[in-house]
């Protein structure tokens, strides 16, 4: 009789844990898997970041072909994986082939294909093109989350904002900050409601556009920048020429602030722009203090 009672016990048990599911929030709604995923595939590099924060390392990227997309400090984290092509236009076929038990999605990029995806695997629609700083935080929680690392997810998110307030102690500064990227065919400055922009702002400082608060990435004429008129001008730059080289050479140039007072950077634009994250939020801040302080 006990060890009839024993083993009712346990297939309950049993039973329990394999019907357990968790849920999150997600851009299509409500998004439920029933098991912790173990071959994950993601289709933007910040979700590169949030795995790697919590000690997982995708089986498949959407890297846009080239690894070297992703710097170093995320990339040395996590194991090697699979390109599944471009982020806006990702294999299906390869992603099928790793055999993915989740997929993670951005709303803006993937949607056209999420019905494509979910038919290869549960696939949760999180945001990250376009995002802020707080959004890439509540977005590094669902992921959390998904993945059973509740408990990592608060340590390393305690961690994180210990730095960042070390860091922003460490920064004072009336200058009105900017950054953006260019190419050949044109310019775009990051505004507050960007990820970069908003980073600034976790630090305490005035971003140059801070009355733009309706669209992350703003294009940009030469005129426009001027009007702008940041002390501090951090671009990164997409190609050996973009528009800034035509740019640097008509006389309005040199009459904004940051050119005047010799405060225009070059930036890398895996950091400030494709690699969004906490560990990417951080190695932003370290360099801001050091431009900031720089003699």
């Amino acid at each position: 009789m006990t060890q009839k009672l024993f083993l009712f016990v346990a297939s309950f048990f049993i039973s329990t844990l394999t019907l357990a599911s968790t849920s999150v929030n997600d851009e299509m709604g409500v998004f439920t898997i029933d098991s912790v995923p173990d071959r994950v595939v993601v289709l933007e590099f910040s979700f590169v970041d949030a795995l790697a924060n919590i000690g997982v390392s995708p089986v498949g990227v959407a890297d846009d072909g080239d690894a070297n997309n992703l710097i170093d400090a995320i990339s040395s984290k996590v194991n090697p994986w699979t390109s599944v092509g471009n982020r806006y236009q990702p294999s299906l076929e390869v992603i099928a082939s790793l055999k993915p038990d989740l997929i993670i999605a951005d709303p803006d990029r993937n949607a056209s294909i999420y019905e494509d995806l979910k038919r290869i695997a549960p696939t949760v629609v999180l945001k990250s093109r376009g995002e802020t700083y707080q959004d890439n935080l509540d977005t590094f929680v669902k992921i959390g989350t998904i993945m059973g690392q509740e408990t990592a997810v608060k340590a390393r998110l305690e961690e994180h904002h210990q730095r960042m307030d070390t860091l922003a102690e460490q920064i004072s500064s009336n200058f009105r900050f900017q950054f953006a990227v260019a190419n050949e065919r044109g310019l775009w400055m990051h505004g507050p409601k960007s990820y970069a922009g908003s980073v600034m702002e976790r630090l305490g400082l005035r971003v140059a556009t801070a009355e733009e608060r309706e669209t992350a990435y703003i294009a940009t004429t030469l005129e426009q920048l001027l009007n702008a008129n940041p002390d501090v001008f951090l671009l990164g730059e997409y190609g050996e020429t973009t528009i800034v080289d035509t740019w640097k050479t008509n006389p309005l140039w040199s009459l904004m602030s940051a050119t005047k007072s010799d405060r225009f950077y070059e930036a890398d634009p895996r950091l400030w722009s494709l690699n969004r994250g906490m560990i990417a939020a951080e190695l932003m801040a370290e360099e801001l203090v050091e431009l900031i302080n720089k003699p």
